[in-house]
């Protein structure tokens, strides 16, 4: 039985709004993570160093700030709590210009940095297998995901 035109018309409209959803949560994801992937990333001018945790709260953790190269240190940085700071522990960092704020350098904060796309990864793969019916697309997007998420992980 052949479809008439407005059927297609409906089943094209459908597929385009479930991309725009898909490219929307991955937008959104991606933009989350610049926000600190950035100062991880382009870590190359940005005043790095040492922050040893001295005390945590409900969402951030202090401590006294050691320069690796010359600079006075600091006292009173803040760094994002995540599960694995623990109080004494020595962090690289790096200075987010302008602020009193620090992020992890190297492999452990870029994939920390990149957790919100990670869980945008997750949510599009939904949207690409459930609405799209691209399965093997949505397989591969939710890998991708579930891989930044767990090396997350497993670097903090």
């Amino acid at each position: 039985m052949k479809r008439n035109s407005s059927g297609r018309m409906l089943d094209h409209g459908r597929r385009a709004a479930m991309v725009l959803v898909a490219l929307l949560l991955l937008v959104a994801g991606a933009w989350s993570s610049w926000g600190t992937a950035q100062h991880v990333l382009l870590a190359k001018g940005r005043e790095h160093g040492t922050l040893t945790v001295a005390n945590c709260g409900e969402e951030t953790c202090t401590g006294p700030y050691d320069p690796e190269g010359p600079g006075a240190s600091r006292a009173g940085l803040t760094i994002d709590r995540s599960v694995a700071v623990t109080k004494g522990a020595k962090l690289s960092v790096v200075v987010k210009p302008g602020t009193d704020e620090v992020v992890r350098t190297g492999w452990p904060g870029a994939l920390h940095a990149w957790v919100p796309f990670g869980g945008a990864l997750l949510l599009a793969a939904c949207v690409i297998g459930g609405g799209l019916r691209w399965t093997r697309i949505a397989w591969g997007t939710a890998a991708a995901g579930g891989a930044l998420l767990l090396g997350a992980f497993f670097a903090l």
